[in-house]
Parts: C-alpha cells; structure tokens; sequence
C-alpha cells in the first residue's frame, strides 16, 4: 500500500497530468475554434475546419470533466474555495462552453449565411474565453488569492471579480491564449491542405511568437516585478490530515524560485516550453505537421509544468492570510479516498487513452473542400 505523504504527492502529479492532458486534447479543439472566424474564408472552408475537430471534440471534454472531477475529489478545500473566489470566472467559462455543442450541433442545420455565421462566432467565443479566463486563473493563483478561513474552515473570498484582471493575470491569459491557438493552428495544418492548411500555419505561426514572448515576458515579471511568491517556514508534516492553519507561511519576492534552485533540472521545463514552441514554427514552416503539432504539445507541458513546479507544494495560495495557503499537504481528502480514486484511475485513464487514440487513427486524414461537397448532408 502506498503510503498518505506518497499518495498526495502522486494525486498532485495527476491532477497535473489532467491539467495538461485537458489543454492538449481539448485544447486544440478550442484553438481550432478560436481560428475558424479567420482561417475559413467561405462557408464550405469552415465547414472544413469544423469537420477537423466535430467527430472529437465531445470525446475530448472528457479531459475537462475529469480534471474537475479530481480536483473535487483529491483536493475538496481547493475545489470549495476556488468556486468561491472564482465564480464568476468560472460561469464566464461555461457560459461560453455553451456556444460548442449548440454551435456544431446547429450550425449547419439551416442554409442561411447569417445563421451560420453567427454560430461560427459563437463557436469562436466558445473556443477563445475559456482558454483566457484559465490563464487569468493561473496569474492571480500566482500572485495570491484574497481568501481566508474562520474558525469552522468556512473559506472567505475578500476580492472582487474585476480584481481577477489585473495586469499580470491578464498577461497570464495571454500566454494561455496564444499557447491554445498555437496548438490548434497545427493541428488545423495537419488536418487541412491548400489555402486552409496556409491561413492556419500562419495563425499558429503568429500565435506561438506572442505565446513564447508572453511566456518570457511574465517570467521577467515574476521574477523582477516585484511579485511576492509564498515560502512554508514551519514544520510540515506530510502525513499529517487536512488543517491548513497548522503551517506558518511568509511572503518573500524569490519564493517562486526556490524549487529551480534546489532542482535545477527542472529548468527543463521552461525550456521545454520555448523550445516546443519555437521548433513547432519551424517544422510548420517546413509542412511537417504531425511533428508540428507533437512540438506543440511538449511547449503546453511546459508552460503549465512551469507554473506548477515553481509553485509546489502550493495549490492556491492565500494573499491576505498567508497560513490558509492550500498545498499539496493540507487541502486533501483521506487516504482512504486518495488510495481508491488512483487505483481507478490506474484503470480507466489508459481506457480513455486507448479509445481516444482509436478514435483519431479511425477518423485520420486530411478534410477537403471536395469531401465536404461530396458528403453536404453528414458533414458539420
């Protein structure tokens, strides 16, 4: 049996996989969805660039759902807190989630070129916001959330919501943003050919330029702006139950480094996510697209291992009472739930790979204008 300290740090490691494995899978579809507006110059080409993500995308959601699943599971102080400080940022998000399935379901419905361009926005809409607000989320989780507990645990959120969009959390979201069309325009380049395939390399072209420079850009920031990270300066027991009152935390402008200084081979991950980026633009450049998009996939596992590592053992931080802070030891459920939840996700995560993998090989090749004429009455 695995043992509680052992069993958080494992859960910590999957929730980032989940984390990951959601902007990867689905985060594609959404990039494609942000670049239908413009990478489709007529009805048949959008309908095109729909028909790439339409057989998957609802597979893909799975990834979301179960990543939510876990957090509410293994990390039920965070999942309670984030909803309460989140709130409106996370119905932003479901709100825009709802334009997906009505957008592919309906949109080709109706031979109406209004009709059809407005569900191409709000496929758009759905596509590009959600990818926004997570990166805001993951800015502010940087910068310190404004919560604290009373005496029964009940979390309190002190802040507002337009204080989520402060200008570091913005760039933040811009990095999350970029990084989502970068992905999906690499995808939509293996997936198309002729004019679509070069409108769509030229979007993931511009995309991963503001990813890598955004990405440099709040690392600067957080490390010279003057951005308070969060240390533990108290014993911590790592068997110890959920209390995350029993800890002493400071603010101090270096926290966040502190992990890449006694870890220095996790600079990988930063350098990874650069590396990705730039060697997915250059084999884009050079049409080899499968690679292009794998590339694209190593740079997201950067980006969001970056964030994680420098944070840990921090989940969400709190700014005005820094001993609520939620970490990895002190915000998670009972080693009876933790023990039982890996061994189902020892099996069905390698089910949902393997049906997901299936999936694609089955639906693999390129979309063209001529099938999408050929087949008008099935297609998207």
């Amino acid at each position: 049996m695995l043992d509680y300290p052992t069993l958080k740090v494992i859960w910590w490691l999957l929730v980032g996989v989940l984390l990951i494995g959601f902007a990867i899978m689905d985060g594609h579809d959404m990039g494609v969805g942000t670049l239908l507006p413009f990478v489709g110059r007529s009805d048949v080409e959008r309908r095109v660039v729909i028909n790439t993500v339409g057989p998957h995308w609802d597979g893909n959601q799975v990834w979301f759902i179960t990543g939510g699943g876990a957090i509410f599971a293994a990390w039920p102080l965070v999942y309670a807190t984030a909803f309460s400080g989140f709130y409106w940022a996370m119905l932003a998000v479901l709100w825009a989630l709802f334009f997906r399935p009505v957008g592919f379901d309906y949109r080709s419905k109706i031979q109406d070129a209004r009709w059809r361009s407005t569900w191409d926005w709000g496929l758009f809409i759905g596509g590009s916001v959600p990818p926004l607000i997570f990166g805001v989320a993951f800015g502010n989780l940087l910068q310190g959330v404004p919560f604290q507990f009373d005496n029964f645990m009940a979390s309190t959120y002190t802040g507002s919501f337009w204080q989520l969009l402060n200008p570091f959390a913005l760039l933040a979201g811009v990095v999350s943003s970029a990084m989502i069309t970068m992905h999906g325009g690499m995808y939509l380049a293996h997936r198309t050919e002729g004019d679509i395939q070069h409108r769509a390399i030229g979007g993931a072209l511009i995309a991963a330029a503001v990813m890598v420079m955004a990405f440099l850009g709040a690392g600067l920031w957080l490390r010279f702006g003057g951005i308070e990270g969060f240390r533990i300066t108290s014993v911590v027991d790592p068997a110890g139950l959920a209390d995350p009152l029993a800890k002493t935390v400071v603010r101090d402008a270096g926290a966040w480094w502190i992990n890449y200084g006694k870890q220095p081979i996790l600079w990988l991950l930063p350098i990874l996510a650069v590396g990705g980026a730039l060697i997915a633009m250059g084999l884009a450049i050079l049409r080899r697209t499968l690679l292009a998009f794998v590339a694209s996939a190593l740079a997201i596992a950067g980006v969001i291992g970056t964030a994680g590592a420098a944070m840990f053992p921090f989940v969400m931080p709190s700014s005005t009472m820094p001993n609520a802070s939620l970490t990895v030891w002190d915000s998670v459920s009972s080693p009876m739930t933790l023990g039982l939840m890996f061994w189902a996700t020892l099996i069905f995560m390698p089910l949902i790979v393997f049906y997901t993998g299936w999936a694609y090989r089955v639906m693999r090749g390129k979309v063209t204008v001529a099938q999408i004429r050929a087949n008008d009455h099935t297609a998207y």
